[in-house]
C-alpha cells in the first residue's frame, strides 16, 4: 500500500502528453469494466490490473490520500473522462411557447374570424351602397367612417397577439423558476471525497474519475467506483436492475458500485471510475434520450390526426400539470433513477399521470369544462339567434330579394354575428384559472423558500393546506438534534451529572473511552466553534457526537485513539441499522484473540449483556433480575426526564476459541460485559410546543413516531404538547402496535387499525415498517366524515417508503439522506417542525387565493354572458364589443389571478379546520356573492342599456348600422361594466364572508398595483380608445357617475354579507332555475364528474344496482343492530370494507333520505380509482344533510 503512494506523490503531476498516454487507462477500458459484476469482474480486475490498487496507480490517484485537487490535473481529467453532470433537457424557447398559446382553439376561432372581417372590410362592391340592399348600409355618415371597418378585425388580432404573449411569458418565466429551483436542489447535493488525506465535501457536479470518494449508510451514489474498502455494505440497486433484494457489496465479491443505487447500510471508500454520462446511469440516460426523440414525433403525429376539440381539451387539462413536469425532467444529477422511470414511458408524458393531478386541479379541470360546455352553448345560440333574426326581418318582414352585389354586405353582417358569438365563447371560458393556479403556487413556491421549504413538487404546497395529520420524527424535527450526555451509570453508580474523570476506575474509563472513539463512525466528529464563544461543531451521527462530547467532558481526546487505530485496521464492522439498533467493531489483538466493541439503545444491548463492570473495574456477573432492576433504577428514571439511554460494551474472543463466525450475529453479540449507560439529552426547540398548539388549533393531528425508548418518547411528547395531561390519548411501542393490528396470520387488518390510530399519539420503538403501516393505515382509513390526507417527516434511508405513501413527504434538509429527499415532496431546509405549521398556512392560502379568483371570475362571466347574450338577441348587437371583451378577458383573468393569488398568508388561516378533499371550490357563501353581485350588475347595465340615454340625456346607441361609430351611451355601458368588476375585485378579496374587504390590502402591492394600474389602462382605452376600441370619450360628470355605481358595488358587498347564509337553503339545490351557466356550476358544486349524457343513460343501471345494495345494507345494519342491541355504525366496521362499501359508506344511510340526488354522485364516485372516497361521495353527502 505504501509504493504507490511513493510512486505517485499527492502532487499527481502528469507528464504532458496525449490523453490516453496521460492515464493509464481510456474511458472505453473503464465503461466495459463497470459493465461486469461481481465475479466477472473481480476477475477481470485481477486478471488486466492486478487489483484495484493496480488501476488506481494507471488513474494516478492514491487510495490513502486521494487527488492532490491541482486544477490542471483536474482539468485533464474532466477532458479525458467528461464531467460529472447530466445535461438537462433543452427548456423551450420563448417562440415555441407563443406557438403553444395560439393553439388555443378559441383564439384560432377569433384569429379567423379576424381575418373574414379585416378581408370583407378592404372589399367594396360597386353599387353595394345602394339603397336596394335595405337598411344594412344606410347611417354610413361619410366615406372615412365606412373606411375605418378594417379597424375592429385589426384590434381582434391586436389583442389576441397581446394574450398569446401574455401566456407565453407566464410559461416562459414559470420554467426559469423550476430550472433555478432545480440546479438549487442539485447545488445543495454535496459528497465526501478524499483530496491531499483531508476530507472534504464538494458538489456532486465536480467529481471526477480518480477521485475516492467515501460512502456511507443513507447516500445516493453519484457516479460508478470501484470499492477500495468496506464495512458491511448493502446497496440497492433497484432503481437500476428492478431487483428489490440489498445487494451485499465487498472487494472480494463484488466491488462495482453504480451510480443512482442508495447505500442502504453500512460504510466504505470508493474510486470513482465513471462519470455524468459514462457512468450507467447516464448510459440508460442517454439511451432513453434518442429514443424519446422518436416517440416525440409518433406522439405529434398522432396528435395532429385527433379531432381538435380534443386536442384544446387536453391542452386545458394540461394546462397545470404539464408545467409540473420540468420539475422531473431536469433534476438531473440528483434524480436519475426517477428520470428512468419517467421516461421509459415518454409516451406517457402527453397526457398527464394521475399522480400530477392534485385534488385541486382535478376539481379545476373539472369546473373549466364545464363552465366551458356552457359557454358553447350560449355563443351557439347567439350566433343563430341574431342570424335568423336579421334573415327574417331583411327577406321576410321588409320582403327584400337578396341581390348579388349585397352579397358582401351581408357576409359582413354575417362575420359581425359570428364575432359576437366568438366573444360571447371567449368570455364565458375560464382560461384564467389554470394561470391563477399556477401563479398562486409558483408564487407560494418562490416564498416558501424564505420559510425553509424547498418545494420539490408543486401540487404538494396546496395539499398541505388539507393535512389533517402529521406524522413527525422526534429527534431533529421536534428536538434541536444537539444531543450532549447528561446522565451516566457507570462502575454500580448512578450519577446526575457527568462524573468528574478521577471519580471512575482508570481501567474502567480507558475501555469506555477507547470503546467510544473506535466504535463510532470516523466521519462523526466534534470541531471547534466556527466564532468565538459558540458551541462546538457536531458533525455526523448526532448520538455519537454526543458520546465523543462525553470522551472530551473526561478530559480525554479521541482522535490518537482513532490515528493509532486507522480504518483499514477494523477487523469486522456491524453498522446501526434500524432492525439491529446497535453497532459493534470487531478489532483483531496481536496475539490472535480479537476484542468487540458495542453499543446501541440500552433494553436491547443490556439483554445480550452477562457480565458488568463494578465500581473497582472488575467484571461481576449481571443475571436477568439485576438486568430488570437496572431497568427500574436507572433506565426508567433518566427515560422519564426525557433522556435516550445507551449502553456501552464489549466482549472479548480469547485465542483458544479460535475465530469466531463472523456472520451468525445472535451468537456474537451475546455475553458482552457491561461498561456504562448513558442518558443522553436532546432539548425540545423552543419554538416546537407553540407550533404544534397552532396545529391542534388548525384541526391538524401530530402524532410522534420514534425509535426511542417509550418512556423517553412519552416524556419528550409531554413537553412538545402532543400529549395533554388528564386526556386519554395512546402511547404505543412498535410491538404492541404491531399485536393489536395484525391478525392470528400476521397481516394488518385494516379495521382493527381503525381502533388504533384515532387515539394514537406517540409510536415508540418504531421500525420503518412501522412506520409506514401507519402512515397507510391512515390513509386508507374510512373512519371519519373525511379521508385523512397525511404529512410525514423523515430523515432516514428506511423512512423511503412512509414518505412516498404519504400525501405530503417532508425530508430534512440538514440531517436527512439522499434516499430521503428523493422520495420526499417538500425538503425542510432547516429540518424545523416550525416550518411544517409555515407549509400549512401557504398550502391553505393557495386554496383560498384560487377561491377569490373563482369567486370573481364567476360573477364576470355570468354578467358578461348573460349580457352579450341577451344584448344581441334584443338589439341585434352586443353592447360590449369584440374588442372591450378582449380587455375585460385580460382584466379578468390575467390581471385578477395576479392580484388575487399573490395575497400572502395571515395567522388568521390557521383558525379554521382542514377543507378535507371532498369540499366544493365554491362554497355557499360564495355562490351567494357570485349570485348577489351578478344581480347588481345585471340590473345596472340593463337599466343603462335600455334607459341610459335619458339618464344621461345623450342619443341612443341601439339598433346602430353597420360600421356606426361609436356611441357615447354604449361607451358609458362598458366602461360602467368594468369599474363594477375593478370594486367587485376588492369584495373578492375575503370568500368566508368577512366585512373588512380592504383588511391588510396594503400588505399586497402586486394587488395595489393592479387595481390602480387597471384603472389608469381603463381611462386610456375609454378617453382615447377610439374605433379601434367603439369607445367615444366621456365627459367628467359621467365619469363621477360610472365611478360611483362601481362604488356601489362595495356597498351592495355589505349587503350582501349581511345575508345569513344558512337561510339561503336553495342556493345548493337550486341553481336549475336560473341560466345555464349557474346550472353548471351547481353540478361542480356538488363535486360531482363531467357526465356527458350517454354516460349518463349507462349509469342509470348501476345506480340502481347501487341502491339495492345499499337498501339491503341498512337492512343488515338494523337486523344486527337487533340481534347485538347495539347501534350500528351506517357501514358498520364489521365489514371487510370492499371497494362498494367504502365509496357508500359515507352516502349509504343518506341515500335512502335523497335518492336521486346521491345515487347519481355516489355512482359517478364509483368511475373514480378504487382507491380515495372520490370528491363526488361527500359533496353529495353534504348536500344531502343539508
Amino acid at each position: 500500500m505504501a509504493n504507490n503512494t511513493a510512486d505517485h506523490p499527492p502532487g499527481n503531476s502528469v507528464a504532458e502528453g496525449s490523453h490516453e498516454g496521460d492515464f493509464g487507462l481510456a474511458m472505453t477500458d473503464l465503461r466495459s469494466l463497470m459493465e461486469l459484476r461481481s465475479a466477472e469482474a473481480v476477475n477481470k480486475i485481477r486478471d488486466t490490473y492486478g487489483d484495484v490498487q493496480g488501476i488506481c496507480r494507471r488513474l494516478k490517484t492514491s487510495p490513502i490520500e486521494g487527488l492532490s485537487g491541482n486544477p490542471v490535473d483536474l482539468e485533464k481529467r474532466h477532458t479525458a473522462f467528461g464531467q460529472n453532470f447530466i445535461p438537462p433537457k433543452k427548456p423551450k424557447t420563448f417562440l415555441q411557447l407563443v406557438w403553444e398559446a395560439l393553439q388555443d382553439v378559441t383564439l384560432i376561432i377569433l384569429e379567423i374570424a379576424a381575418i373574414i372581417s379585416l378581408g370583407l372590410s378592404f372589399y367594396h362592391p360597386p353599387g353595394g351602397d345602394s339603397e336596394a340592399c335595405g337598411q344594412v348600409a344606410g347611417g354610413v355618415e361619410d366615406e372615412g367612417e365606412s373606411q375605418a371597418g378594417w379597424i375592429e378585425g385589426a384590434a381582434i388580432l391586436f389583442s389576441v397577439i397581446i394574450v398569446v404573449l401574455v401566456t407565453a411569458f407566464n410559461d416562459w418565466s414559470k420554467e426559469k423558476q423550476f430550472r433555478g429551483l432545480q440546479s438549487r436542489i442539485e447545488q445543495e447535493q454535496k459528497f465526501t471525497v478524499i483530496r491531499k488525506g483531508q476530507v472534504i465535501q464538494i458538489p456532486v457536479a465536480e467529481i471526477v474519475v480518480g477521485d475516492i470518494a467515501q460512502i456511507k449508510y443513507g447516500d445516493l451514489l453519484p457516479a460508478d467506483g470501484i470499492l477500495i474498502q468496506g464495512n458491511d455494505l448493502k446497496i440497492d440497486e433497484s432503481s437500476l436492475t428492478g431487483e428489490s433484494d440489498q445487494v451485499r457489496k465487498s472487494m472480494e465479491k463484488d466491488p462495482m458500485l453504480l451510480s443512482g443505487t442508495h447505500v442502504m447500510e453500512g460504510s466504505g471508500r470508493m474510486m470513482v471510475s465513471a462519470v455524468g454520462l459514462n457512468s450507467q446511469t447516464g448510459i440508460i440516460f442517454t439511451l432513453l434520450g434518442a429514443s424519446e426523440n422518436d416517440e416525440e414525433k409518433k406522439v405529434k403525429k398522432s396528435k395532429k390526426q385527433g379531432p381538435p376539440e380534443n386536442r384544446n381539451k387536453a391542452k386545458t387539462q394540461d394546462g397545470i400539470p404539464l408545467e409540473t413536469q420540468p420539475l422531473k425532467s431536469e433534476e438531473a444529477a440528483e434524480s436519475e433513477e426517477k428520470e428512468e422511470k419517467e421516461e421509459a414511458k415518454p409516451v406517457k408524458k402527453v397526457n398527464v399521470t394521475k399522480k400530477e393531478k392534485s385534488v385541486l386541479q382535478g376539481k379545476l379541470t373539472r369546473l373549466a369544462v364545464q363552465i366551458g360546455k356552457a359557454g358553447l352553448i350560449m355563443s351557439a345560440v347567439t350566433v343563430i339567434i341574431l342570424i335568423l333574426y336579421f334573415v327574417i326581418d331583411t327577406f321576410g318582414i321588409q320582403g327584400r330579394p337578396w341581390l348579388a352585389e349585397c352579397t358582401p354586405i351581408y357576409i359582413q353582417y354575417f362575420v359581425k354575428f359570428f364575432i359576437i358569438g366568438v366573444t360571447v365563447l371567449v368570455v364565458a371560458v375560464p382560461e384564467g384559472l389554470p394561470l391563477a393556479v399556477t401563479i398562486s403556487l409558483a408564487y407560494s413556491v418562490k416564498k416558501m423558500m424564505k420559510d425553509n421549504n424547498l418545494v420539490r413538487h408543486l401540487d404538494a404546497c396546496e395539499t398541505m393546506g388539507n393535512a389533517t395529520a402529521i406524522c413527525s420524527d422526534k429527534t431533529g424535527t421536534l428536538t434541536m438534534n444537539r444531543m450532549t450526555v447528561v446522565q451516566a451509570y457507570i462502575g454500580d453508580t448512578h450519577y446526575k451529572t457527568v462524573p468528574e474523570p478521577d471519580v471512575i476506575k482508570p481501567e474502567t474509563l480507558e475501555v469506555l473511552v477507547n470503546s467510544i472513539s473506535i466504535n463510532s463512525a470516523y466521519t462523526t466528529k466534534i470541531l471547534p466553534p466556527e466564532k468565538e464563544g459558540g458551541l462546538p461543531r457536531h458533525v455526523g451521527n448526532k448520538t455519537e457526537c454526543a458520546l465523543l462530547g462525553l470522551v472530551l467532558e473526561l478530559k480525554r481526546d479521541y482522535q490518537p485513539i482513532r490515528d493509532e487505530i486507522p480504518e483499514e485496521k477494523l477487523y469486522k464492522v456491524y453498522t446501526f441499522n434500524s432492525s439491529r439498533k446497535s453497532m459493534s467493531t470487531v478489532l483483531k489483538n496481536a496475539d490472535g484473540s480479537f476484542r468487540m466493541y458495542s453499543k446501541g439503545a440500552s433494553e436491547i444491548v443490556l439483554r445480550k449483556c452477562s457480565r458488568i463492570l463494578d465500581d473497582q473495574g472488575q467484571p461481576r456477573s449481571f443475571k436477568p433480575k439485576d438486568r430488570d432492576e437496572m431497568v427500574r433504577k436507572v433506565i426508567e428514571p433518566m427515560a422519564c426526564d426525557g433522556l435516550r439511554t445507551i449502553c456501552v460494551a464489549y466482549r472479548d474472543f480469547p485465542v483458544e476459541g479460535g475465530e469466531p463466525d463472523w456472520d451468525s450475529e445472535n451468537d456474537i453479540l451475546n455475553e458482552l460485559t457491561c461498561i456504562a449507560v448513558v442518558g443522553i439529552e436532546d432539548p425540545v426547540r423552543t419554538e416546537v410546543p407553540e407550533a404544534i398548539s397552532k396545529c391542534q388549533r388548525a384541526g391538524i393531528t401530530v402524532r410522534m413516531v420514534t425509535g426511542d425508548n417509550i418512556n423517553t418518547a412519552r416524556a419528550i411528547a409531554t413537553k412538545c404538547g402532543i400529549l395533554l395531561p388528564g386526556e386519554d390519548f395512546l402511547c404505543l411501542e412498535g410491538k404492541e402496535f404491531n399485536r393489536q393490528i395484525r391478525n392470528d396470520k400476521g397481516e394488518v387488518e385494516q379495521e382493527r387499525l381503525d381502533k388504533v390510530w384515532p387515539k394514537l399519539r406517540v409510536l415508540a420503538r418504531s421500525s420503518p415498517t412501522d412506520k409506514h403501516t401507519l402512515v397507510k393505515g391512515i390513509i386508507d382509513s374510512t373512519v371519519g366524515e373525511t379521508r385523512q390526507v397525511v404529512a410525514v417527516t423523515g430523515d432516514g434511508t428506511n423512512d423511503g417508503p412512509a414518505l412516498k405513501k404519504a400525501d405530503v413527504g417532508f425530508a430534512m434538509g440538514i440531517a436527512g439522506t439522499d434516499v430521503a429527499k428523493e422520495a420526499s415532496d417538500i425538503i425542510l431546509t432547516d429540518d424545523n417542525f416550525t416550518s411544517i405549521v409555515k407549509a400549512v398556512m401557504w398550502g391553505r392560502n393557495v386554496y383560498d387565493s384560487i377561491s377569490k379568483f373563482l369567486q370573481f371570475q364567476l360573477t364576470v362571466n355570468v354578467v358578461a354572458v348573460i349580457v352579450a347574450f341577451t344584448g344581441a338577441c334584443i338589439t341585434q348587437d352586443s353592447p360590449l364589443k369584440a374588442v372591450q371583451m378582449l380587455w375585460v378577458n385580460l382584466i379578468m383573468d390575467t390581471l385578477a389571478s395576479l392580484a388575487l393569488a399573490t395575497e400572502p398568508p395571515t395567522e388568521s388561516l390557521l383558525l379554521r379546520k382542514p377543507y378535507g378533499r371532498d369540499k366544493p371550490l365554491i362554497s355557499r357563501t360564495m355562490m351567494k356573492n357570485i349570485l348577489g353581485h351578478a344581480v347588481y350588475q345585471l340590473v345596472i347595465i340593463f337599466t343603462l342599456l335600455f334607459a341610459g340615454e335619458k339618464f344621461f340625456d345623450i342619443d341612443s346607441g341601439r339598433n346602430a348600422p353597420l360600421h356606426a361609430p361609436p356611441s357615447e351611451h354604449y361607451t358609458i355601458v362598458f366602461n360602467v361594466f368594468v369599474m363594477m368588476q375593478l370594486f367587485n375585485e376588492v369584495n373578492a378579496r375575503k370568500i368566508h364572508g368577512e366585512r373588512n374587504v380592504f383588511e391588510g390590502i396594503y400588505r399586497n402591492p402586486i394587488f395595489c398595483s393592479v387595481v390602480l394600474g387597471t384603472f389608469a389602462l381603463q381611462i386610456i382605452i375609454v378617453q382615447f380608445g377610439g374605433k379601434p376600441f367603439s369607445c367615444t370619450a366621456l365627459t367628467i360628470d359621467q365619469w363621477l357617475w360610472c365611478v360611483f355605481i362601481g362604488v356601489g358595488e362595495l356597498l351592495w358587498g355589505q349587503l350582501i354579507t349581511s345575508i345569513p347564509t344558512h337561510h339561503l337553503k336553495f342556493l345548493k339545490e337550486a341553481g336549475h332555475g336560473i341560466t345555464k351557466e349557474e346550472i353548471h356550476e351547481e353540478e361542480l358544486t356538488e363535486g360531482a364528474d363531467e357526465i356527458d349524457h350517454a354516460e349518463m343513460e349507462l349509469r342509470r343501471g348501476q345506480i340502481l344496482w347501487f341502491r339495492g345494495l345499499n337498501r339491503i345494507q341498512t337492512q343488515m345494519d338494523v337486523v344486527y343492530t337487533f340481534q347485538t342491541g347495539q347501534a350500528a355504525v351506517p357501514g358498520a366496521l364489521r365489514r371487510q370494507p370492499s371497494v362498494v362499501s367504502q365509496h357508500n359508506d359515507a352516502t349509504a344511510a343518506k341515500t335512502l333520505s335523497s335518492p336521486t340526488h346521491v345515487g347519481l354522485s355516489s355512482s359517478s364516485s364509483l368511475t373514480n380509482s378504487a382507491g380515495a372516497p372520490p370528491p363526488a361521495a361527500a359533496a353529495s353527502s353534504s348536500t344531502a344533510g343539508n
